[in-house]
């Protein structure tokens, strides 16, 4: 798949409040439980759907820069200042070092990883306009608000680049010259950038304003529809939710680390084993879906070349021989 084109996806074309809930249940559960069989089968469902929209190269590229470094850093921090534990390791100038607080460490950096793998996909499925569709007659102004914000990132990103290929094509690349002029292209180009980010700003406020946004009884097109599809997604994941709920009220997905651990749904019962299950479902659902559509289109497309390759006197008959 070309790292640049964007793949289809089935999730991403059911509505928007499908695809916020969903987000938004997957990613506050993973945010809010520290239980860590949760958070595994969290992080492998953001992953594979993290790898089947951006590709798995771009995948891997921004989580070993970024994000790996971000989570060794919250894994050391919270055993060396925080001293809560009784299974004692070894002494820091900080302090004794336990077991109790490495593994929540470890369990915090995750959060952290996980959070941000399913923030980087419901980038990539909810759209501007969808986020708009849904919270515009609401919340019209904080809505404009936030949707800029979630595309300033990816449009910061590439106007930046046009900038420096401007500036390169001239000869005032950070590339060219000493640390000086360096510096000095450099903070020429950061000026341009925040110049160009204030004035799109200002424009696509000016722009909304004058297509009557946000206005009483103003009427706008959509192409999102809450067809049978959506519903049966809703159902089934509403099932399965409620699946996971009746887990959190009979404390299988319990998870304490102070002073000593405790994790909640073992040994493993019939009980645990279904929330546990329905959970994995639950995350790897756009997965699912997107594997099953793919698996469909590919048995349609095979049939219709077969249809074609057929001679003409049997397309009349229905592929039987006359």
């Amino acid at each position: 798949m070309n790292q640049n084109q964007k793949r289809a996806d089935a999730f991403s074309q059911c509505h928007p409040a499908v695809n916020f809930f969903y987000f938004m249940a997957v990613i506050l559960i993973s945010m809010f439980t520290s239980h860590p069989v949760l958070l595994g089968i969290s992080f492998l469902g953001a992953l594979c759907y993290a790898i089947r929209l951006r590709g798995w190269r771009q995948v891997i590229k921004f989580n070993l820069l970024f994000t790996l470094p971000a989570m060794v850093v919250v894994a050391f921090i919270n055993p060396t200042f925080n001293h809560y534990g009784v299974t004692f390791l070894f002494y820091l100038k900080t302090g004794p070092v336990t077991l109790e607080a490495i593994v929540y460490g470890v369990v915090l950096a995750s959060m952290l990883f996980i959070a941000i793998l399913w923030f980087s996909c419901y980038n990539e499925v909810m759209t501007t306009d969808k986020f708009v569709y849904l919270f515009g007659r609401v919340i019209p102004a904080l809505s404009l608000v936030f949707s800029m914000v979630f595309r300033f990132v990816p449009h910061f990103g590439a106007q930046l680049n046009v900038i420096r290929s401007g500036q390169k094509a001239l000869g005032r690349d950070m590339s060219n010259g000493n640390l000086l002029r360096k510096i000095k292209y450099g903070i020429t180009i950061l000026s341009i950038l925040i110049t160009w980010a204030l004035e799109n700003a200002i424009e696509t406020s000016d722009s909304m304003r004058a297509r009557g946004y946000g206005l009483k009884g103003r009427t706008a097109f959509s192409i999102f529809h809450f067809d049978r599809r959506d519903v049966k997604v809703s159902v089934f994941l509403a099932g399965l939710m409620s699946i996971c709920i009746i887990g959190f009220r009979q404390g299988i997905l319990f998870a304490q680390y102070n002073p000593v651990i405790k994790i909640g749904g073992f040994p493993l019962r019939i009980q645990s084993v279904s929330v546990y299950l329905a959970w994995g479902i639950i995350c790897l659902f756009p997965v699912l879906m997107g594997v099953l559509e793919d698996l469909s289109f590919r048995r349609l497309e095979k049939k219709a070349n077969m249809e074609r390759s057929l001679p003409w006197y049997m397309k009349q008959t229905g592929g039987q021989l006359p």
